[in-house]
């Protein structure tokens, strides 16, 4: 192995362990790592940056844009929010939530579904005294499953799809193109399909099982899926001055607790019902979403960090409430809310903070941030709008539905979407590139004003596009180098006694262990040049090898780090790290075990 193979294993070793750790996102790790190779001479400026111009790439872009224009018109929501409609008990919740999961993530990308379904879920689980833990890290796990059974269900598959496109092209003989050539609509599904059953079965019986139940904070504090410190300060309007915590009714609303007053540096605490409130009193409490929102609508009482708040209620009426989970890479974190001059960088105001399995006693404007927080906002009705695709935050979701949305485009959206889907079905047919037909459909959502040119470009996930482009030149180097050629001749010399289906079996292993170290998709590239390579050194058909990482890429369930809707769901459900662990484990060997068995049997190692 030369000194450009060892360099290459050097940085994706750096990279994997730069990801691990949490040191940088994966855009600028994957850009970094590839412009690298391209300063050492290993890529040619045009391979480092070839990915950028995939057919892959740009359609998930595209695929974003029509998303955007179906939650814009509120298609989403309004199927969302019917989905549960009169359920009453968990069991039925769950079957329904895993019928409507794994089968729209087929058609939809799973982020969109998480994001849509989340909120219905938590209030549906707050109506019926339901743990949220029961269900969230589920929904996760069913759209995961969902999104392997076609092609446009997960960006991964697409990934994969531009990887095949470019090596058909690359192909010297009439049996490499056929082996080699982009899979169909429902190529990924002859395997996914089956997957999806048998993991919605798991997760019905032995995965709800195992789940973890944690009650919301609505008699016992210590039980709260999401426990908010919340400080208000009394204004000098507010009705409340001179009046007794007790006759306030600050001792009687469910699921809040007063923790303390901070009357001019001194602490009052606890909290006697007699204590009589004044004007410019702090008061501390915890408590869940619902009961926060009954706290707001107490005239007078305002957030301690907003000091631009407005009194009187006519200005506040185009407030509401909004919940964002920070990410690791928010410019916030190891900042006080105070110092980040939070109003000022989102022009929203912080009104509480969640942080998981741990009690924040700090005061609300001295707390350091830090990923995973939830913080509940005040904020105009545009700030879901404008920052649901920010990388500042994991997820950001309306408390209260007061965002405008384009009803009368909505007949429109369902037809666009209904064609794309029909038209990508049938293009092996019809002879039409897939690609295109997403730019089309992402078009005509802004000519039909479905959505904004400005919402078109703000739906749009850069940094998972970056991602995804850059990972592409980690791969080539890989190939190019001679390094995948080594490496799997040290897997195939490990495996070869026991024939190709241990090879395969050796890849999807190793496919899903990255997998939970680092994104998905830069999984899927990074082990495609290992199939390549070890199906010439076996001398068998590669499509075997590539079905078998495609699916393994997308099945990482136990991290909550695996993939982004685990973390979309890891606070709000109250989850820690085990929790994944115990219920994961037992589904990604289940997974492994399905495809090893059905993969050669769909396609065989000698056509």
């Amino acid at each position: 192995m030369g000194p450009a193979a060892w360099a290459t294993i050097i940085i994706l070793l750096l990279s994997l362990f730069v990801l691990m750790r949490e040191m940088a996102p994966p855009d600028v790790v994957f850009l970094g790592g590839t412009v690298l190779l391209a300063l050492m001479g290993i890529l040619k400026p045009e391979e480092a940056f070839a990915g950028f111009a995939n057919s892959g790439v740009l359609m998930v872009g595209a695929l974003f844009i029509v998303a955007a224009g179906l939650r814009e018109t509120g298609v989403i929501d309004f199927l969302g929010n019917r989905f549960l409609g009169n359920v009453k008990t968990e069991q039925v919740a769950f079957l329904l939530m895993a019928a409507v999961a794994v089968s729209s993530s087929a058609l939809l990308n799973n982020t969109t579904i998480v994001a849509m379904l989340l909120p219905v879920v938590l209030d549906w689980c707050r109506k019926r005294d339901v743990s949220p833990s029961r269900l969230l890290m589920a929904l996760s796990f069913l759209t995961i499953l969902g999104g392997t059974c076609t092609l446009i269900g997960t960006s991964t598959n697409l990934v994969v799809q531009s990887l095949l496109i470019k090596s058909q092209l690359q192909a010297t003989t009439a049996a490499e193109k056929l082996s080699l050539q982009p899979m169909s609509f429902f190529e990924i599904g002859y395997v996914g399909v089956p997957c999806a059953v048998v993991g919605t079965i798991y997760m019905l019986t032995i995965g709800r099982w195992l789940l973890p139940k944690r009650k919301e904070m609505l008699e016992q504090l210590g039980e709260s899926r999401r426990e908010y410190l919340v400080e208000m300060v009394v204004s000098n309007e507010c009705r409340l001055v001179g009046q007794t915590v007790e006759a306030a009714g600050l001792r009687a609303l469910p699921g809040l607790f007063l923790i303390e007053i901070d009357r001019d540096g001194t602490i009052i605490g606890p909290v006697a019902p007699r204590e009589t409130l004044q004007a410019g009193d702090r008061l501390i409490f915890t408590g869940i979403v619902s009961t926060i929102v009954d706290l707001k609508k107490i005239p007078g009482l305002i957030p301690a960090t907003d000091a631009t708040y407005e009194v009187s209620t006519r200005p506040q009426r185009g407030r509401v409430l909004c919940e964002a989970v920070i990410s690791p890479t928010a410019p916030l974190i190891g900042k006080t809310i105070k110092s980040a001059d939070f109003r000022a960088q989102y022009n929203a105001a912080v009104v509480a903070v969640h942080r998981n399995g741990e009690r924040v006693t700090t005061k609300i404007g001295d707390i350091v941030l830090r990923p995973g927080d939830t913080l509940l906002l005040q904020t105009d009705p545009h700030f879901f709008r404008a920052h649901r695709n920010n990388p500042d935050f994991y997820l950001v979701s309306d408390v209260e539905d007061s965002r405008p949305l384009r009803h009368d485009r909505a007949r429109i959206a369902i037809v666009l979407f209904v064609a794309l889907i029909g038209l990508m079905a049938a293009s092996d047919y019809l002879k039409v590139d897939t690609m295109l037909l997403c730019f089309a459909a992402a078009g005509l959502m802004v000519v039909f004003r479905c959505l904004s040119t400005a919402e078109a470009r703000k739906s749009v996930d850069w940094p998972v596009l970056v991602s995804i482009a850059a990972s592409f030149g980690l791969g080539t180097a890989l190939q190019k180098s001679g390094a995948a050629n080594y490496l799997a001749m040290g897997l195939v010399d490990i495996t070869r006694p026991y024939g190709p289906i241990a090879t395969l079996a050796a890849l999807y292993f190793g496919t899903m262990m990255l997998n939970e170290l680092i994104t998905n998709n830069g999984a899927a590239v990074l082990a495609y040049p290992f199939c390549i390579a070890s199906a010439s050194l076996l001398e068998v058909d590669p499509r075997p090898f590539i079905m078998a990482i495609t699916l393994a890429a997308s099945f990482a369930f136990a991290s909550p780090i695996g993939y982004q809707t685990h973390m979309m769901v890891y606070g709000p459900g109250g989850y820690r790290f085990m929790d994944f662990v115990k219920v994961g484990v037992p589904l990604n060997l289940l997974m492994l075990i399905v495809a090893v068995i059905l993969v050669p049997m769909i396609w065989p190692f000698h056509p």
